[in-house]
């Protein structure tokens, strides 16, 4: 009986130790070196100028305007949730379409025609893929600088700036190979729009 019991009370200092360990003492200690080491990744990296938050680098918006960059397709939804006031708020979910289903060929097919009337100037060029096509997530906040690239002449003359002043705001705003080996380079779709703004310098 005393060693049923000792073994329990040793079961039970172990369970009670890794606890403390396991749920409070490693989450605080990740949490402090975190928030004093990386604390713009670890809240987000949102965009915050003048105490006005622009949304995170890390999650796509949606832009449609002629003036702004396009990123990619995002799977939007607007049913599920709605605010205090009974209107619809738009969130972004995953897609799980497959790339050989009918509505995933007909949400390109529609993606298509739509940069193509956008960028009539750019009609004997082929649309790069990012443009096209969603995401694994459906939250991409980057394209590829060939896509940045494709809609250069539609932004520059619908902000009646030059060509290169808008390649010289997604060279900027291009990020390169990770440790310069791993990955493609990208352009942040939102940094790209704010810095077009004047909001981002």
């Amino acid at each position: 009986m005393k060693l049923i019991k000792s073994v329990w009370a040793k079961a039970l200092g172990a369970l009670l130790l890794f606890t403390l360990l396991c749920g409070l003492v490693y989450p605080l200690a990740v949490t402090g070196i975190s928030q004093l080491l990386f604390h713009n990744q670890a809240n987000g990296s949102i965009i915050e100028i003048n105490g006005k938050k622009y949304g995170s680098v890390l999650l796509a918006q949606q832009f449609t305007g002629d003036r702004y960059m396009w990123g990619r397709i995002m799977d939007l939804d607007t049913k599920t949730f709605k605010d205090a006031d009974g209107k619809a708020l738009m969130y972004a979910v995953p897609s799980n379409l497959s790339p050989a289903s009918d509505k995933y060929k007909e949400l390109v097919k529609q993606r298509v025609a739509k940069i193509q009337a956008a960028n009539p100037d750019k009609a004997n060029v082929p649309i790069p893929e990012d443009l096209v096509t969603c995401s694994g997530s459906g939250l991409d906040p980057d394209i590829s600088p060939a896509a940045a690239d494709y809609q250069v002449e539609r932004i520059a003359k619908a902000r009646n700036l030059s060509a290169q002043q808008v390649r010289d705001l997604i060279t900027k705003y291009t990020n390169g190979r990770f440790l310069g080996v791993f990955g493609e380079d990208t352009v942040n779709v939102l940094e790209v729009n704010l810095a077009l703004d004047g909001i981002l310098k």
